[in-house]
């Protein structure tokens, strides 16, 4: 008897069966995975802010040199890194699509409300690249040779290639010919002419111009190739920082 003449109150238990415990694990694997997501789309578009930049920002910058050259190469340490987390402690390979289908989102967000809602530029003038076929065909990589090696060279060269192609079709009707006052530029040049952005040089210059032509007056097969090992070596820095991650993080865990 508690004081008072008082019986204690008796704490029922939070779940009393395993159907129960089970569906609770469920709830918390979905918030899980759910804040994963969030921090992934917050983390990899930062980085990719911070490293790519106005290349897959405009539209007169999307060329087919520095564009299809630097963007994939850039972006792939991050999603080779989540590959080797997930892939050696979950046997998931889905970290190269999730990363990129995060990306689109956060970059879509970002350009509906900064860029077009807040700045008005049209959204056919920021609209972000994707680079989810990418992560498609390097997780399936990985699922099929269950190697890193393997996943490196021929998922990493594949995703500098097919960076490109997936992205052709959102480029080409920008890079169709017109006539300006007597000067031949693309609809991207002339997106470029009329919405003002910044006075630094950098803007006021057509990117697409240069004196890279190897293979027929075209660098676009040059710069594919240099995406691609480009890729397989940035995979083995983002696959070296995974592992780095992964035995630092566990090893406290393990301590803790």
């Amino acid at each position: 008897m508690a004081a008072g003449g008082q019986l204690p109150l008796r704490r029922e238990p939070a779940a009393s069966t395993a159907e129960e415990v089970q569906e609770i694990y469920r709830w918390f694997d979905l918030v899980i995975a759910v804040l994963l997501v969030f921090l992934f789309m917050a983390l990899y578009h930062i980085y990719t802010m911070l490293t790519v930049g106005d290349w897959d920002f405009w539209t007169d910058w999307k060329d087919n040199r520095w564009w299809i050259t630097l963007t994939p190469f850039l972006e792939m340490p991050m999603p080779a890194a989540a590959l080797y987390i997930f892939w050696s402690r979950f046997r998931l390979p889905i970290a190269g699509t999730l990363l990129a289908v995060s990306l689109v989102l956060a970059t879509w967000l970002n350009r509906y409300v900064n860029m077009h809602g807040w700045a008005y530029f049209p959204l056919n003038f920021v609209w972000p690249a994707t680079l989810i076929p990418c992560g498609i065909v390097l997780d399936c990589t990985l699922a099929l040779t269950q190697s890193y090696l393997l996943t490196g060279i021929v998922g990493g060269f594949a995703w500098g290639i097919i960076f490109y192609l997936a992205n052709w079709p959102l480029i080409t009707p920008f890079l169709q010919p017109t006539d300006l006052h007597g000067v031949m530029a693309s609809l991207a040049d002339l997106q470029g002419y009329h919405y003002i952005r910044t006075g630094t040089p950098e803007y006021l210059r057509i990117i697409n111009r240069g004196t890279l032509r190897t293979f027929g007056q075209e660098p676009v097969y040059l710069s594919l190739a240099l995406a691609g090992f480009a890729s397989v070596l940035t995979y083995g820095i983002g696959l070296f920082i995974g592992w780095a991650f992964t035995k630092t993080q566990f090893a406290w865990f393990k301590r803790v």
